[in-house]
């Protein structure tokens, strides 16, 4: 039985709202994925301001990257949540996605039409639980009797679960707030839950406006949450070459981006509400300067989505543990 938790419609709503905005913004793409003249079209969530795809998009390398292989690029959407994005990929209407191996561990379990290429490992330094520094809460053990905002069956939830059960406190203990990430900001500020079990793309701007700090961050957890590239099978399976040369982009500009961080950052604009400033843009920089590359998946990596797979199980979060091995493409042997 599922322990208690302090649940909300958000969480639906926001499947809904995201995998709308994929399909809304696809629709004119599902009809040409081979592209005018033949051309191969992929279709890649916006990416917004920062990151290896952003700077791709502004100046145009990923582009040319993918032109080698007789391909070219389609924006469709933004960058969201895995899940809304793996059932646009199980429909047809998206061709690559970025997620995480938690939300990834609770698509395998739906019928996937999508396998994973490329991963990175955990980033230890910029997911964990976050608690303000004022909160009197010590240890993951102070957590007991509190609320905690996750996002359900995914980072946020394993996040909190792991560093439960390696303190020895029962999930029961605590209450999960079953909130969408981009919304819970706001939640944690004013005081309506206690902590927030969160990563990178929430907790850079918490950290940096120095009023928050990590209880335990993933080092701390024992985090086996790896960053997957996903891939649509059907795409796949007719593109390899695109797949390999897109993979390929993807690790030079991780190992770039890894040494030039600064360049990733702010790519479109250094204003506004999509920009990372002061405090928040040194957070981002550290973590990206330790930040793993983008690499194919073998067998260690495999091991370790397993056992995402099995914990996840083991604390009812899914019905069974997804195995990976059949949803996983070796980019090295690609052509």
């Amino acid at each position: 039985m599922r322990p208690p938790a302090v649940r909300t419609a958000l969480t639906a709503l926001s499947a809904v709202t995201a995998l709308l905005a994929l399909t809304a913004c696809a629709k004119t793409g599902a009809t040409a994925a081979a592209g005018s003249g033949g051309r191969i079209t992929v279709r890649i969530p916006d990416p917004g301001n920062s990151g290896i795809l952003a700077k791709g998009k502004k100046d145009g390398s990923l582009a040319r990257a993918l032109a080698k292989a007789g391909a070219g690029v389609s924006w469709t959407g933004s960058s969201g949540p895995f899940a809304p994005a793996a059932q646009a990929m199980n429909a047809g209407r998206l061709d690559v996605a970025l997620g995480s191996i938690t939300s990834g561990t609770n698509a395998l379990n739906q019928q996937p039409k999508f396998s994973f290429f490329a991963a990175g490992a955990p980033e230890n330094g910029g997911e964990g639980i976050l608690v303000k520094k004022d909160s009197g809460i010590k240890g993951i053990a102070g957590l007991a009797g509190r609320k905690v905002a996750v996002n359900q069956g995914g980072t946020g939830e394993y996040l909190l679960l792991k560093a439960l059960s390696k303190a020895g406190v029962k999930p029961s203990a605590v209450h999960r707030v079953y909130l969408r990430p981009d919304q819970t900001a706001g939640a944690f500020a004013s005081g309506q839950v206690d902590a927030w079990a969160t990563w990178s793309a929430y907790s850079v701007a918490a950290l940096g406006g120095g009023t928050a700090e990590f209880l335990a961050d993933g080092s701390a957890i024992g985090s086996e949450n790896y960053t997957v590239w996903a891939v649509r099978d059907g795409f796949a399976d007719k593109n390899p070459g695109v797949v390999k040369a897109l993979y390929s982009y993807l690790h030079t500009h991780s190992l770039a981006q890894h040494d030039h961080p600064e360049e990733y950052v702010n790519v479109f604009t250094d204003a506004g509400p999509t920009a990372v400033t002061g405090g928040a843009r040194n957070v981002q920089l550290s973590l990206t300067r330790t930040g793993a590359p983008v690499e194919p998946i073998g067998a260690e990596q495999t091991a370790h989505f397993d056992h995402v797979a099995s914990f996840f199980a083991a604390q009812g979060i899914t019905k069974q543990a997804a195995r990976a091995a059949g949803h996983v493409i070796d980019v090295e042997k690609l052509r």
